[in-house]
């Protein structure tokens, strides 16, 4: 009870907002709104880990395990303002949100079973001082609250950043991040199922090439997991 007073005594001065709408949340709402939440436009490839449009991107590029979106994203969609705001207007607290998210629905699916490490995909020293922090690491904290898996942040570096892929077709955006990893601590992650944690998946060619990087430790499976596929 002393709790929920704070709570609500918190929200009364400082009112909390749904993140897609704007739209003052209750004491029970976190981050976005039950109808926000429910206008969300879930995927369900976590029922099918093994074989769903995101899997069939990286088959025969690297030895890809369970594969899975929270959700179809499209530009101007309810969840596109939060992606956006993630990536653009410091909003750590939605990162570690869509992760909690994430987690607890895809549990009891058994899709983190097996799972030794979390990799969040790196960005660079630049990019990271823009932003103020990794958005892949902000939702990497959300899936270890709920799932205790432990998240390895240091493993692999990404060494190169040529300007952003939006406007660059598949062949375009797989030469761009060429090279672009750097993996540093292979017996950290030698013999262990790695999960690698990315905001949003278009063609895959970025995870591609940090999964090219992580599997020279050897030994290694390596699952995907992402918020958002985007919908052609």
């Amino acid at each position: 009870m002393r709790a929920n007073f704070w709570t609500d005594l918190l929200d009364f001065i400082a009112p909390r907002t749904c993140a897609i709408c704007g739209r003052r949340l209750s004491s029970t709402e976190e981050c976005i709104c039950i109808k926000c939440l429910c206008d969300i436009p879930f995927a369900s490839f976590h029922h099918h880990p093994l074989d769903n449009p995101m899997a069939r991107l990286f088959w025969g590029l690297f030895p890809v395990e369970r594969v899975a979106a929270l959700f179809y994203y499209q530009p101007q969609s309810p969840p596109y303002r939060l992606i956006h705001d993630l990536k653009y207007h410091y909003a750590p607290e939605t990162g570690q949100y869509l992760g909690r998210l994430t987690a607890t629905r895809m549990v009891p699916h058994g899709f983190f079973d097996g799972i030794d490490a979390i990799i969040p995909m790196p960005i660079t020293w630049l990019r990271r001082l823009q932003r103020g922090y990794n958005q892949s690491e902000e939702i990497a904290k959300g899936i270890h609250e709920i799932t205790g898996i432990p998240v390895y942040d240091k493993v692999v570096k990404r060494t190169k950043f040529k300007g952003s892929q939006t406007q660059l077709n598949t062949r375009e955006r797989r030469e761009n991040v060429q090279n672009a990893f750097y993996l540093k601590q292979p017996e950290k992650i030698r013999g262990k199922h790695l999960l690698l944690i990315d905001d949003v998946i278009t063609t895959g060619a970025t995870v591609t090439a940090c999964a090219e990087e992580l599997v020279k430790a050897g030994d290694t499976r390596i699952s995907v997991l992402s918020i958002g596929l985007t919908k052609g």
